[in-house]
């Protein structure tokens, strides 16, 4: 089963379908940081020219400009949408298709063990995107820099950080570990 599903990967994925996936990427990233910072350039800065963040990222800049920045919230609004809904459109067809492919599994053991696989990547993605969506799609009336730093310490530092964590759950040598050390914080805290 297994070197036929990689007969099939390498079938359907060929070498040149890869190198226009990647161009495609980075064209699309590299277009959308384009329209972004165009839309920034055309503001007028005056007063401090510190950011009141971690990094330098847009509605942080914008906050400095002393000229109106409408258009480029409403520009970096549609970008964002524009990039989050085709990525969030691309993980589900892809999803729809793992699961016809699941579902096609003769066995409950296997179709479990890919659900537990496609359950950790999802868990994953939705961390990663719900935070940087929360960040990029909430109105401007509503924006609060404090409140953005720790969304963003959240999605570029935790949940690298947290991704090994919830893939290797998924190991039942992991699991069992975590059993023991809550049991043993469990009767440590009873002892007290």
């Amino acid at each position: 089963m297994l070197q036929s599903a990689t007969q099939l990967y390498t079938a359907l994925i060929s070498h040149s379908l890869c190198l226009k996936m990647v161009a495609g990427a980075y064209a699309g990233g590299f277009l959308s940081a384009l329209v972004e910072t165009y839309s920034v350039y055309q503001h007028d800065f005056c007063g401090p020219n510190t950011i009141n963040h971690f990094f330098c990222d847009l509605p942080p800049v914008l906050v400095l400009s002393c000229s109106d920045t409408f258009t480029s919230q409403v520009v970096n609004f549609l970008v964002g949408v524009a990039v989050g809904v085709a990525s969030v459109l691309v993980i589900l067809i892809s999803y729809g298709y793992i699961v016809a492919a699941v579902l096609s599994i003769s066995s409950a053991k296997g179709r479990t063990k890919a659900f537990s696989t496609c359950a950790s990547h999802l868990t994953a993605v939705t961390l990663f995107y719900g935070s940087g969506l929360f960040v990029y799609m909430r109105p401007s009336s509503s924006y609060s820099l404090d409140q953005d730093k720790v969304v963003s310490i959240f999605y570029a530092l935790v949940i690298p950080m947290v991704n090994p964590i919830i893939y290797s759950l998924r190991n039942t040598e992991i699991k069992d570990a975590m059993r023991k050390a809550v049991e043993r914080d469990c009767l440590l805290s009873r002892g007290h």
